[in-house]
């Protein structure tokens, strides 16, 4: 082969790269299945017999908003990827325990968008993902619901798709919430004062989430510690906002972690591994719940439809 030859198939391999699709993803595809499926398998036997027999399907989808992040899509006339974004985080410490308590009680993410508006932030830059999770949960209970009422099973059966994908994308957006970079602006490396001299690097989303899990974490790892029974949350509402605080609270001890050694691929320490589990059972058991109160609360109650 002469050296033209092999410069042609070389800037031919490097084009194939360039024009690949872009996989930014959360958790990375490897660590959204993994929560997808650990979720699934941890269910209670009162949920529905199709749903428990989904558990492949449901963990293949949990990573579905991310493969939207298409480069190709990204150059046509609607910007899906740049539109989309916002659903996958909230940047929780822009805003004041106060702020929080009044505006993430919006009656829905346009009047939240008013409120960060009225801030002084753009809704964009704030991001939407606890009204993302809740509207997915509200999609997938009126599935439930719509299920019960089926009038044959030729119309459950297409019930049971259309239920399958919403928990599956809802499976998505919960796991994005367990991972503490999805709930600040210090979501790649630490942005502005920085005290304690934070890694700030532009890597570390992805040095965290995807290389080191999928270097190191199976799916044993994640079942191994979902030790809290499955729960109905009597108001969703509150208990995603307390998930997503929660998440933001291990921001800090994730930046130490990584201080101390950085999250790699060939990094060892059982420190590192342990908070990793950990956020991702976490996202895994939270899932769990909010797919098991969408079932539980979407039986008809004398009291009305439950609270969000």
């Amino acid at each position: 082969m002469s050296r033209s030859q092999r410069a042609t198939i070389l800037a031919a391999g490097i084009a194939a790269l360039l024009c690949a699709p872009l996989q930014l993803n959360a958790w990375g595809d490897h660590g959204h299945r993994l929560i997808g499926l650990t979720a699934a398998q941890a269910l209670p036997n009162d949920m529905p017999a199709f749903f428990r027999r989904s558990a492949q399907q449901l963990s293949y989808l949990n990573p579905e908003p991310d493969r939207w992040k298409s480069r190709d899509e990204s150059r046509q006339d609607y910007a899906l990827n740049g539109g989309t974004s916002p659903d996958h985080f909230m940047n929780m410490d822009l805003l004041t325990s106060a702020q929080q308590q009044t505006m993430l009680a919006a009656p829905d993410r346009m009047a939240f968008a008013d409120s960060v508006r009225a801030a002084g932030f753009a809704p964009g830059t704030m991001g939407f993902l606890p009204f993302t999770v809740l509207e997915y949960a509200q999609k997938l209970r009126n599935d439930f619901r719509l299920w019960r009422i089926a009038p044959d099973s030729t119309v459950r059966s297409w019930i049971e798709q259309r239920i399958i994908e919403d928990a599956g994308i809802l499976g998505h957006f919960v796991a994005d919430g367990s991972n503490p970079h999805h709930t600040t602006k210090h979501y790649n490396g630490w942005v502005g004062d920085n005290p304690k001299g934070y890694p700030t690097d532009n890597r570390f989303h992805s040095r965290f989430e995807s290389q080191f899990v999928q270097a190191h974490i199976k799916e044993a790892d994640v079942r191994g510690a979902m030790t809290h029974a499955p729960q109905v949350f009597p108001n969703l509402r509150s208990a995603i906002i307390a998930f997503l605080q929660t998440s933001n609270a291990q921001l800090e001890p994730l930046y130490e972690l990584d201080k101390q050694k950085p999250f790699q691929p060939e990094t060892t320490t059982p420190e590192q591994k342990a908070f990793a589990v950990a956020r991702l059972s976490a996202g895994a058991e939270m899932l769990r719940d909010i797919w098991y109160t969408a079932w539980m609360t979407s039986a008809p109650t004398a009291g009305g439809a439950p609270r969000d």
